[in-house]
């Protein structure tokens, strides 16, 4: 595939951007698992807290510039037209480099309690969780949402030519602006405070950000398997109509112990619970656009993310999501390590690899890379995938140890009850998290340096044609066979019904004998259900990409080539 609307270079900056911020944030991250271990390296330089803070608002920044580069990337593509207004898209992202300077600054006077106050507003910073810029930050983010906003309507065609995926997006960007709002006032009571600070978060994250993923994924999928534009943009339809109507008010599950009315418990729990609808949805057409032909894989390492953005949504979104939505699990497990576990899986594995699948197949795009060496880019991902993986499996085992000592039993953190009770697991996120920034830099320099190291042949699928098609075309063996869909489903069913046994074990927390002091069932449960969760996810994706990978020593594929090899 060849550029064809100079304006989506203007995406190139914003994949750029994504990746630095990434790898800082990253940093960051394993800064904090380290100061689990020893919470006084850097105590009175870099305190806990500032850490988290920074960690927890650069993952927000990478992710919104890898959603504005694959927007602007894909724009031209389904308007068939240059981008609207691109000095402002030079301006939007000039606002997005000062907006992550001065979020990093403004944690310096959190430090020191310094909030700005002017008119009734924090102007420098307001201390509350995933919104600590202050109002001049949100003025000028405000401001970015609107210009990306004007840019996708602008751009798009006449309304009467739009397809669903085009209506999923620009109802997207829309919202994101609209959404931003809520969080542009400040209110003296901290539950009615709470209350809109979760309109902001949680509709971004469990609906906004949702309805861009879904309709980003579909149209990646297009470009990728030239899927059908009209069954995909079903696909789309129906996941977007899923989100709102179970995120609207599912949003009421963080309403539980804020000092928000009784009823929210109920309501909140039911319509929750109906979020990984959409999700199973996704999963399902994923399976269906990779497979409606047999052709080998064009660009690996951006199918692989995209892979792994859906089955980490289902997983840690969706499954992992599911356990704790409900009022009689989350009364235990919100404030605990079990609430990381569903973040990282969910925000990383949804929102961050959409981009990073996005930058792998718009950056060679972008510089004419015809073929390229994709190994670094597979090595990368099975390294923050699996990275991940082990980063949930020690938040969530940790966390089933703390709910016990310190919830159930009432011990003391400080008093070095709670403490040694999880440090095996600490120990593990510092390791687990070093995978991980392993195969982050390795993206990083992927990325940055595609088509500027020495050329290589590509490794995408092409068979080699000179070899002989004994050397080629032999058929799969049973690990990469054809995936049918029965077995994905049945790859589904196993994933849930660890889900369901993780809720059991949440569940058993509410029993009198756990209560008592009993922590058998509970650490059964969580020891069978949530290493058979995760294990059973990455054998899943090595199953499904070793199904692909595999196509491209089917003698249906090389056939082709390797008549059209022959001499005249």
């Amino acid at each position: 595939m060849q550029i064809q609307y100079q304006t989506q270079r203007l995406s190139m900056r914003f994949f750029m951007l994504m990746a630095v911020l990434f790898i800082i944030q990253v940093g960051f991250g394993l800064l904090l698992a380290m100061q689990h271990v020893d919470p006084t390296l850097l105590a009175g330089t870099l305190n806990f807290n500032i850490a988290r803070a920074e960690h927890l608002n650069l993952g927000i920044l990478w992710i919104l510039a890898g959603f504005i580069g694959t927007i602007l990337f894909v724009g031209p593509l389904m308007s068939k037209r240059e981008l609207a207004a691109p000095a402002l898209i030079k301006f939007l992202f000039y606002a997005l480099c000062a907006v992550t300077i001065w979020n990093f600054i403004s944690q310096g006077f959190a430090a020191d309690g310094v909030a700005g106050w002017w008119m009734g507003q924090p102007w420098i910073q307001e201390g509350l969780e995933y919104l600590e810029a202050g109002r001049a930050a949100d003025v000028v983010i405000l401001i970015g949402f609107s210009i990306l906003a004007y840019v996708v309507w602008r751009t798009f065609p006449p309304r009467k030519d739009w397809n669903e995926i085009h209506w999923g997006l620009a109802i997207g960007v829309l919202a994101l602006t609209f959404v931003w709002l809520f969080g542009m006032f400040f209110v003296e009571r901290q539950d009615l405070s709470e209350y809109f600070r979760w309109y902001v978060v949680h509709y971004w994250v469990e609906g906004v950000w949702e309805v861009i993923h879904i309709s980003l994924i579909g149209f990646l999928l297009v470009l990728l398997f030239d899927a059908n534009v009209k069954s995909v943009g079903y696909a789309v339809f129906w996941g977007v109509v899923l989100v709102w109507l179970s995120g609207l008010i599912g949003n009421a599950h963080h309403y539980f112990w804020i000092g928000t009315p009784e009823f929210w418990q109920f309501w909140g729990s039911l319509f929750s619970a109906l979020e990984p609808l959409p999700l199973v949805f996704c999963f399902w057409h994923i399976y269906l656009d990779a497979h409606h032909d047999r052709k080998p894989l064009k660009n690996a390492p951006a199918f692989y993310f995209i892979l792994g953005s859906v089955v980490l949504e289902q997983v840690g979104a969706g499954i992992l999501g599911f356990t704790m939505t409900f009022a009689l699990t989350n009364v235990w497990s919100h404030g605990t390590w079990i609430t990381p576990a569903h973040g990282h899986l969910a925000l990383f594995g949804t929102f961050g690899m959409l981009g990073i699948a996005a930058a792998y197949f718009a950056v060679p795009v972008m510089r004419g890379i015809k073929e390229f060496d994709q190994r670094l880019g597979k090595t990368a991902f099975w390294l923050v995938f699996t990275g991940m993986l082990g980063i949930a499996f020690a938040f969530a085992m940790g966390g089933t140890a703390q709910i016990f000592i310190y919830r159930t039993l009432s011990l003391d953190w400080f008093g070095g009850d709670v403490y040694p009770a999880m440090n095996f697991f600490k120990a593990l996120v510092p390791v687990f998290g070093a995978v991980f920034l392993f195969g982050t830099g390795i993206i990083v320099y992927d990325l940055m340096t595609m088509g500027k190291r020495a050329p290589a042949q590509s490794t995408a699928a092409a068979p080699d044609v000179h070899a002989g098609p004994l050397a080629v075309a032999h058929a799969p063996g049973r690990w990469s066979r054809y995936l049918e869909g029965y077995e994905a489903g049945l790859w589904l069913m196993g994933m849930w019904i660890f889900g369901a046994i993780i809720t059991f074990g949440l569940l058993s927390f509410n029993l009198a004998s756990v209560r008592a002091g009993d922590p058998t069932l509970p650490y059964i449960l969580a020891w069978i259900g949530y290493p058979g969760l995760l294990l059973i996810t990455l054998l899943f994706v090595w199953r499904f990409l070793a199904s692909l990978d595999a196509r491209a020593k089917d003698p249906a594929n090389v056939a082709l080539p390797q008549v059209l090899a022959q001499p005249a």
